[in-house]
């Protein structure tokens, strides 16, 4: 293929080429040609023009095809339109000659089309130019017009609009002609050939003013005969003919002519109009103006607020009108009200019930406001607010009444039965919460309708006469109708029990069934419908319930079923509702476009039903007014109960008939069979067609169950019912036969059966040659294929192949092309890689059909499209393969894809462009993405179809969107740059209509989501959007958030918000927020106008988006200092603090609007933005954040939400904004947190009258949810403030209050609490209650019976279900709050003698304490405090033991803060504390927290609550030992029972002890965190002996904590017990220093050393090493473990461990001083610990020296001397050694300096504790070594300062030791003279020094120290 890239035509390769490859070679050359003359430069194409002009004019005798004349005549006219145009005319007189030729044999015909075709094109670009040769040429083309056929006739009309595109007015002169040939065409018999005339007569119109003057009439007329027998295609180019011509007619129009339609006129017009054609236009306007409503949501509630207009009251009076159709329609509309306006909903109901009650005695009254009633009813499920709960108990009441009375009055029997039927049908769409309460009167009616015995049935069938039988089954159906509403909306009320009494009456409904023939009979035809609808009824409600309820009946039903099929009374075929749902959905596209989805769907259905066939319309079944909507807010439109009972039946028969036993069935289809062969003519079609339905109904049922078909006897009548439709005349049976071909092979499951009917397919299409039995069995062989990919044997498979190859080369008929090319799409699909031998011969048919094929058979393509698709699947990741037959198939398939984008089927360019998405998939660096991007945006955005609007065609649209979200997945930035350079090169013609250069892609996707209605499509857009959110909105941040601000402000009554500085607002008026809001009107073109609603709540969820994308980008987006500057450094950086005005701004705008949805995400943004934002400071207000400034906006966004007409959802959002706000501590100053506190405070007020006083507007639950709201949001502030008060009371803060709280007097965290102080009593009874709500709530359903019957404090009874979401949304924070207003008050009782000293503020009066519980008995307060102690134990218990996966963070760790504030205060502890078996639950249920949450956060809380219950366990247990002790006096002391765990035996249970609760879950932290801890993992012999190790930040956090722990164990245990517990502890604490004993810098000790040091040091020192009981043992123990730690010094495995020295020597300094002197004064583990030092002290490292000398100095201090001793004797001479070496190598740098500061203290402690006549050796040691680092005043000039540091320090000791030890001192100078002289010296020195320094003191050093010096040189 590479050889056809280059200008001219490389002759010599392309005739080496076989037949398929040539045509290959030829299309791709032309199709680099166009790329490459547009590129080449004018100079060069003139040079060659000739050669090339000759080449693509010798093409034309080459029989292009379609795809390639095309290319060809657009070459030419690009290569004249650059080159010269000279030898043009021949090129015109070359192609006329062709046409003119009198050759009229097939194989000539692509010459004239290609001669035709280059004719317009050339024409079309040189238009003027050409203008004195074109009438020879229009009438040339008009002449050869007349003898051509539907080919030739398209292409002419194609060419036609070309020239006259061309040539403009120039044309005047042939327009009539034209006009004239292009009428014959409009009403062609070929479709295209239809379309090509409207788009030639669109082009005329432009010019050729008749069309739309004096012809208009005539054009009108013809449009309107186009359409008849018009396919879709038609229908839209000749509408759009219609439409532009009349518009055209309009605007011309003067006003003179206006005067003519004046309004006169058209009253007498009106008034002469039937009543019928009214009514009809009343539903229109109704279902117009319902659905205009429904999508303008809450936005339309100023329209329905305007009196003037009077809208409800207009559809209210209408439901009053005598035609049923309009009755319904008002209901309905209606019902779009209600769903759009949810607060419209319980105002409507009560409005229609009033008015049903008061005109119970008219008619229309009764059915038109019970079909409302009902409506409105089956919007409740769309309103998540829903309707009062006793809404339901009135309309049953009404409904019973209705029934009761219809029997009254015989004018109103009829309509009362239905409406009360109705309205109890419409009630059970409430669901089970509302249906349970009224499940017994249901019933009861139920059982009521029908006659309780077969007898009483043969009684009332004598009795009566055609009316009362008319309102019997007017009854029965609607009962029954109820009872299929009860069991599909309340499935879960479906029991046992309630089954028991709904199955009775079912009989006798069947029974009635098998009757109702005869009583049509006796009592005649005005019976038919009501039995008809009867039947359905009955059948729709058995589809429901499970077969077996109806067992016995089923022979009954089938016969009925049977019957009904095969009625000899059915004309109608109604093949468009029975089959589709029975072909497979791939299969419907070769029928037709009819059962498509298109924008047009509403008419295009009407059409279809318009055929012969009744349209659906609500009037057929008012029972559909309440169903769920059928896709968006469209009208339900049921069929009319002669056709929706067949569509039943067939349903219904697949069940039965799969029931039945083996011989009924054989029976029955046997029955079946016959009756399709004994009727005759039209009926025997819609026989078949139902008996077809049903069997593949069955047969479906069958395979879906893995059931199987029954005996062998069986396949043959089935087998002879499908044969026979499959050769039927209608495709659609043809269809649902193949597939139910398959299903039948599938039920038989045998390969013989399957082969057999394969054979009989191959036999069939090998025979015969009418295009209906080779359609049929072409199409079954795929089926085949589908359902059983199993027989796919190859020889099977080549012979299969073979035969549709063959079908699909027979030009002659299209449809058999079409139907063996989409079978053998089935085929490749289904055989996978058996496929790959046929892989390349197909690839060349399949090009080769789609070069070749016209184009006028789009269906054809659109099969060829399916095999592509389904080949490029099949080779799939394949296809990136580099070898030569990858490439050559790789070039076909794109090839393949061009020549379908070409094709002007809009289906085709569907199918082309999702070939392009399966192989940008699999070999996306082979798809030009650039190419295919710019084709998808002209699809989408392209004006040359209709103005202003997308491809009118939603199947290509929705595979363009499908394509593009694939793309962005993978490479979004490419893709919106690809795009915006199309914008920018594109020509003239294509003007996107959201303008992509202003707004890129992404802007013109989010134009198109607001104009597009599909639902599948806006998903996608939405899908695409949010991946280029994903990878770009960081990069592309201000066009993102640009983007989103024009399509809120769009819509919005103001420009622009600018924000007002909160200081400069005066004091007056802080209620009028509207200062916030200034206008500012620019009126620049905005991309988006008026967006709706949907749209603009999009864009507010793109900028949450983008805002946590950010949170996961750069830390400059939530960080203004560091992005000022990274600013500064590159303007280029974009960050997201930066735009934090345009954030609250929009947040601002959608908070404020009128659509509801939109506040919502509103608020949620103004909620993200205050939680991502409050901390970050204004670098230039230090002690500030950013947000501060936009508080007035804050509190203007936030005030809408508490007017009183908000709705509960929205108030409730904006309650937990508020708290979010406060809490956030942006506003310090108390003043200016009122404003938004006092929205709290109002809605407290609200609340406080509990769910009595909320709204009767919506479900009692919405008052629930608004109330938790409030509390919550009151709950999070009172935390936050306790938070605050307790930071600022912690003693010795540096800097407890900021600057700004002292300028404003008071530390605002007090303040806060303060302001929540005032109302705390109040909001701890509601927080009380709400948790004794929840509490309730949480139990099982096993205690139902013992709830409250009138509900919570907060909830009632019967909306308890929907209440509990929003309880465990709130209870959380509300249980933490409690938990902490309870331990204010210490559980103390507020008696204000006792105990009002204890309380650190005044306590809330008992009488709020009382919570509801408290009836007429008042509990002791010691009882309140036990129970709401248990209340908030058992709540965080309850919730903590059974953690769902769903439980949030939040929750989790709010319980456990409740708990920890709970045992913060001695009370709770003590209750703990006593109750052991509570303690142990308790620890239990935390340890499963630890071992299901793997959050840090989450287990360190839970340790803290172990912690205190453990210390609780402590105190409880001293309080025992201390009561015990004073109780039975000091003198019996051996008779003390033993307190604590392990008593005398030291035995711990698991399960009873507390203390081994404990072990286990620290235990389980602690291996978590380190997993050598492990004995089974370390004891086994592959471990090897591992480094120690560093833990992150959280874990060494957590292992701390657990060591904390750990070391509290021993005191809570009796001494038996703590000796039990020991070796654990020990091995534990001992093991964690060793794990984590890493040497660090500076000889620190890692922070899990320094824990375990801690905790061995708790433990060490515990009052059990002591007690008599347990000394001996601990002791052993004791020195076991310092055997253990002296053991890591030796190397394990011949490795040492290389551990931290330091650490390992303050664990044996720990031993040495924490334990008592037995332990370490073993002589064996003395001298180990001794030599351990001395090793110590050798070490290199100066820090290590440090800390070996620091900890000696703590174990010579030891006052035990026979502790002390040993160690001083054995090392004091190491150290006066270590000090005497530093003379020698002088310190040359701080640390070493240190060391000897350090040696030296030891030696002067030594001094200190030395016995007297010792001291005077180790003074005369010291000495020496002091004196030695003195210098005199030459040094000391020249001195390091390391040098003058070490000169002081000895100087200043020397001063102290004389004085001290001056007998020695005065001795050791006498004996050494040297050292004397060298002490004066350098007294004398440092005396100068300090006199040279005095007259400058800039550098004062250490004045201190050297005074003193100074006065204590006398003691010589």
């Amino acid at each position: 293929m590479e050889l056809a890239h280059s200008l001219l035509l490389n002759e010599e390769a392309c005739s080496q080429l076989g037949e398929v490859q040539k045509a290959e070679f030829l299309f791709d050359w032309l199709r680099y040609l166009d790329k490459l003359l547009l590129a080449t430069s004018r100079s060069d194409v003139r040079e060659r023009q000739k050669t090339l002009v000759e080449q693509l004019l010798s093409l034309l005798n080459s029989s292009p095809g379609p795809p390639t004349r095309k290319l060809l005549a657009k070459n030419l006219g690009i290569l004249y339109s650059i080159g010269d145009t000279f030898s043009v005319y021949e090129a015109i007189d070359k192609c006329n000659d062709l046409i003119r030729s009198k050759d009229d044999s097939p194989s000539y015909l692509p010459t004239k089309l290609a001669a035709v075709v280059c004719l317009g094109s050339l024409y079309k670009k040189l238009g003027r130019i050409l203008g004195n040769t074109f009438s020879d040429t229009v009438g040339n083309i008009l002449k050869a017009m007349k003898s051509a056929e539907s080919q030739g006739r398209y292409e002419i009309m194609l060419s036609l609009q070309n020239i006259l595109n061309g040539l403009g007015a120039a044309a005047t002169s042939c327009h009539r002609d034209v006009y004239k040939a292009a009428r014959s065409c409009l009403t062609d018999r070929s479709m295209a050939v239809r379309c090509a005339a409207a788009k030639c007569l669109l082009e005329l119109q432009h010019e050729a003013i008749f069309m739309w003057t004096t012809d208009l009439d005539s054009v009108a007329t013809l449009c309107f005969k186009s359409f008849e027998g018009s396919n879709y295609d038609v229908r839209i180019a000749v509408s759009k003919l219609l439409g532009t011509v009349l518009a055209k007619a309009i605007i011309s129009k003067r006003l003179g002519t206006d005067a003519v339609m004046s309004d006169g006129n058209l009253e007498t017009r009106l008034g002469s109009a039937d009543v019928a054609a009214g009514q009809h236009m009343l539903v229109c306007a109704l279902q117009e103006l319902g659905n205009l409503i429904h999508s303008l949501g809450t936005t339309a509630a100023p329209l329905l607020q305007d009196s003037s207009a009077g809208i409800l009251d207009s559809v209210i009076s209408v439901s009053t009108h005598p035609s049923v159709s309009v009755r319904l329609a008002a209901a309905w509309c209606l019902r779009c009200v209600a769903v759009a306006l949810p607060s419209y909903l319980t105002p409507l109901l009560d409005r229609c019930l009033e008015r049903l009650t008061v005109l119970k005695s008219s008619p229309e009254a009764v059915t038109g406001f019970s079909f409302a009633v009902a409506a409105l009813l089956g919007a409740v499920k769309h309103c998540p607010l829903g309707i009062p709960h006793g809404k339901g108990k009135i309309i049953m009441t009404l409904a019973e009444d209705l029934l009761c009375s219809a029997a009254q009055n015989s004018r109103l029997s009829a309509q009362r039965t239905q409406a009360g039927w109705l309205l109890i049908a419409a009630l059970m769409t409430l669901g089970p919460a509302v249906a349970s309460h009224h499940l017994a009167r249901v019933l009861l009616l139920w059982k009521c309708v029908f006659p309780v015995s077969p007898k009483d049935l043969e009684t009332e069938k004598s009795r009566g006469d055609s009316f009362t039988w008319q309102v019997t089954l007017e009854g029965r159906a609607g009962a029954l109708c109820a009872v299929k509403s009860f069991v599909s909306h309340c499935g879960d009320l479906l029991t046992e029990e309630v089954l028991q009494r709904l199955l009775p009456p079912l009989p006798c409904a069947v029974d009635l069934l098998t009757r109702l023939s005869s009583i049509v009979k006796t009592y005649g035809s005005p019976l038919k419908t009501p039995s008809v609808v009867y039947r359905q009824r009955l059948y729709e409600l058995l589809i429901l319930l499970p077969p077996e309820t109806y067992e016995g009946n089923l022979c009954a039903i089938l016969k009925e079923l049977a019957a009904d099929l095969t009625a000899p009374d059915m004309q109608v075929a109604a093949f468009t509702f029975l089959l589709p749902p029975l072909c497979h959905q791939d299969d419907l596209v070769i029928l037709s476009p009819l059962l498509q989805e298109t924008d047009h769907r509403f008419i295009e259905e009407q059409l279809l039903l318009g055929s012969g066939i009744a349209c659906g319309s609500l009037e057929y079944d008012p029972y559909s007014i309440y169903e769920k909507d059928v896709d968006g807010d469209s009208v339900p439109k049921p069929l009319p109960p002669t056709l929706s009972v067949i569509s039943s039946a067939v349903k219904l028969f697949g069940v039965v008939c799969a029931r039945v036993g083996e011989a009924q069935r054989l029976l029955i289809l046997e029955q079946l069979l016959d009756s399709v062969k004994h009727t005759k003519g039209a009926r025997q079609q819609v026989v078949q067609l139902h008996v077809v339905s049903s069997v593949s109904s069955f047969l479906k049922y069958v395979a879906g169950a893995k059931g199987s078909l029954g005996p062998e006897e069986m396949r043959r009548p089935a087998l002879a019912l499908v044969m026979g439709a499959l050769e039927s005349s209608s495709p659609l049976l043809r269809c649902a036969a193949a597939e139910a071909w398959a299903r039948l092979a599938q039920v038989v499951d045998d390969a013989a059966f399957t082969a057999a009917l394969a054979q009989v397919s191959f036999d069939k299409l090998k025979s015969a040659r009418d295009v209906v039995t080779r359609t049929g069995h072409s199409l079954a062989l795929g089926t085949l294929h589908r359902y059983l990919g199993g027989i796919s044997s190859s020889q099977h498979l080549n012979s299969c192949v073979g035969i549709l190859y063959t079908l699909s080369q027979d030009s002659t008929s299209p449809d058999v092309q079409t139907w063996a090319l989409h079978s053998l799409s089935l085929v490749i699909d289904s055989a996978g890689p058996l496929y790959y031998v046929h892989v390349e011969p197909t690839l060349s048919l399949i090009i080769m059909l789609l070069l070749n094929v016209p184009p006028t058979h789009a269906e054809v393509h659109q099969s060829l499209g399916r095999c592509l698709n389904a080949l490029i699947t099949t080779l799939g990741p394949e296809l990136q393969g580099n070898s030569t037959s990858v490439s050559t198939l790789r070039t076909s398939c794109l090839l393949g894809c061009a020549v379908m984008q070409d094709n002007p089927d809009c289906l085709v360019q569907a199918q082309a462009i999702s070939c392009l998405q399966q192989l940008h998939m699999f070999a996306p660096r082979h798809v030009n993405l650039s190419s295919l991007v710019s084709c998808l945006c002209e699809i989408l955005l392209d004006n040359s179809v209709l103005v202003n609007l997308c491809s009118p065609y939603l199947l290509l649209r929705r595979a363009v969107l499908a394509c593009l979200r694939q793309l962005v997945q993978r490479e979004a930035a490419e893709v919106s740059e690809h795009a915006v350079m199309l914008a920018k090169d594109s020509r003239e013609e294509l003007t996107p209509d959201a303008n992509i250069r202003e707004v890129g892609l992404e802007g013109a996707l989010l134009a198109l989501l607001d104009k597009e209605t599909d639902q599948r499509l806006c998903r996608d857009i939405k899908e695409t959007l949010n991946h280029m959110l994903t990878s770009m909105a960081v990069d592309k941040l201000s066009f993102w958030l640009k983007l989103c601000k024009d399509v809120l402000a769009a819509s919005a009554d103001f420009t622009a918000v600018t924000c007002v500085d909160a200081m400069q607002e005066e004091e007056g008026d802080k209620g009028d927020d509207a200062s916030v809001l200034t206008m500012r009107n620019d009126d620049r073109s905005r991309p988006f106008t008026n967006p709706r609603w949907a749209t603009r709540v999009f864009a507010a969820e793109c900028v949450c988006r983008i805002i946590n994308q950010c949170g996961n980008a750069h830390s400059a987006h939530f960080d203004l200092a560091l992005a000022q500057e990274m600013r500064k450094r590159d303007s280029r950086n974009d960050f997201l603090v930066l735009h934090l005005a345009d954030l609250i701004r929009m947040a601002f705008m959608a908070a404020t609007d009128h659509s509801d949805q939109l506040r919502l995400s509103g608020l949620e943004t103004l909620l993200v933005v205050i939680r991502r934002f409050a901390t970050i400071p204004e670098p230039e207000f230090p002690g500030h954040v950013i947000l501060e400034q936009y508080q007035a906006n804050v509190g203007a966004a936030l005030r809408p939400a508490f007017t009183s007409e908000t709705p509960p959802d929205v108030t409730a959002k904006a309650c937990q904004v508020c708290s979010a706000w406060i809490a956030s501590g942006v506003v310090s100053d108390l003043n200016d947190l009122r404003r938004v506190h006092q929205l709290l405070v109002s809605s407290l007020t609200k609340i406080q009258a509990g769910k009595e006083a909320l709204s009767h507007l919506y479900n009692e639950s919405a008052s629930t949810m608004e109330i938790l709201a409030v509390l919550k949001a009151w709950a999070e502030v009172y935390i936050i403030a306790v938070e605050r008060h307790k930071n600022c009371r912690q003693p010795l803060k540096t800097t407890t209050c900021s600057e700004e709280s002292v300028r404003n007097g008071s530390c605002s965290s007090d303040g806060l609490l303060d302001l929540v102080h005032t109302d705390l009593g109040t909001l701890s009874r509601l927080w009380l209650a709400a948790l004794q709500d929840f509490a309730l709530l949480t139990l099982p359903s096993e205690f139902a019976s013992q709830l409250p019957v009138d509900g919570g404090a907060f909830y009632t009874a019967e909306t308890s279900e929907n209440a509990k979401l929003h309880y465990s949304n709130s209870w959380a924070l509300i249980l933490h709050a409690t938990a902490l207003w309870l331990t204010s008050t210490g559980f103390v009782v507020a008696d204000p003698d006792e105990g009002a000293s204890n309380l650190s503020r005044p306590v809330t009066p008992t009488s709020m304490c009382q919570g509801s519980s408290s009836g007429a008995t008042v509990k002791s307060p010691e009882d309140v405090y036990t129970d709401r102690f248990h209340l908030i134990l058992g709540i965080s218990v309850e919730f903590l033991c059974s953690l769902r996966s769903d439980a949030t963070m939040e929750s989790i760790t709010a319980c456990l803060h409740a708990l920890q504030a709970l045992l913060d205060v001695p009370w709770p502890r003590s209750k703990i504390g006593s109750d052991q078996d509570l303690g142990i639950e308790l620890l239990n249920v935390l340890h499963r927290v630890i071992l299901t949450r793997e959050s840090p956060s989450i287990q360190l809380a839970s340790l803290e609550v172990v912690r205190q219950i453990i210390c609780a366990a402590q105190e409880h247990v001293k309080e025992k030992r201390r009561s015990a002790e004073v109780d039975d006096g000091a003198a019996e002391k051996e008779t003390l029972p033993e307190f604590g765990e392990g008593k005398d035996t030291g035995g711990l249970v698991p399960g009873k002890s507390l203390v081994f609760a404990t072990l286990e879950l620290c235990v389980c932290i602690l291996v978590r965190q380190l997993p050598e801890l492990n004995p089974k993992l370390t004891g086994s012999p592959g471990v090897k002996a591992r480094k120690p190790q560093m833990l992150s930040e959280d874990g060494s956090r957590l292992v701390s904590a657990a060591l904390v722990i750990l070391a509290e164990l021993p005191a809570v245990c009796s001494p038996e017990g703590s000796i039990s517990i020991l070796p654990t502890l020990l091995y534990l604490t001992i093991g964690v220093l060793r794990e984590t004993a890493v040497r660090l810098p500076g000889a620190h000790l890692s922070s899990t050393v320094a824990a375990s040091l801690q905790a061995l040091k708790g433990i060490l020192s515990s009052p059990m090493a002591r007690a008599e009981k347990s000394h001996a043992a601990w002791t052993d123990l004791l020195r076991s473990a310092l055997m253990t730690v002296l053991d890591f010094w030796d190397p394990v495995d011949g490795t040492h461990r290389e551990l931290d020295e330091v650490s390992l020597l303050t664990a044996l300094t720990v031993f040495i001083l924490s334990t008592s002197p037995e332990v370490t004064t073993v002589p064996c583990l003395q001298k180990r610990c001794i030599d351990r030092f001395k090793a110590a002290l050798e070490i290199e490292d100066p820090m290590v020296q440090i800390k070996t000398y620091q900890l000696l100095l703590s174990v010579f201090q030891y006052p035990n001397p026979a502790v002390s001793y040993p160690y001083i004797y054995s090392l004091v001479s190491s150290v006066v050694g270590k000090l005497q070496e530093i003379d020698k190598r002088k310190p040359e740098d701080a640390a070493e300096l240190q060391v000897f500061q350090e040696g030296i203290k030891v030696l002067e402690a030594l001094v200190a504790v030395a016995e007297e006549q010792h001291r005077s050796q180790l003074v005369a040691c010291l000495l020496p070594i002091l004196i030695s680092f003195l210098l005199d005043e030459n040094a000391l000039g020249s001195a390091t300062s390391i040098m003058r540091n070490l000169h002081d320090f000895a100087l200043q000791n020397l001063m102290q030791i004389g004085p001290q030890y001056s007998s020695v001192f005065k001795s050791v100078m006498a004996s050494s003279p040297a050292l004397k002289a060298r002490l004066e010296a350098a007294i004398k020195g440092n005396q100068e020094s300090i006199r040279v320094r005095t007259p400058t003191p800039k550098h004062p050093q250490n004045p201190g120290r050297n005074s003193s010096i100074q006065l204590k040189t006398n003691f010589l």
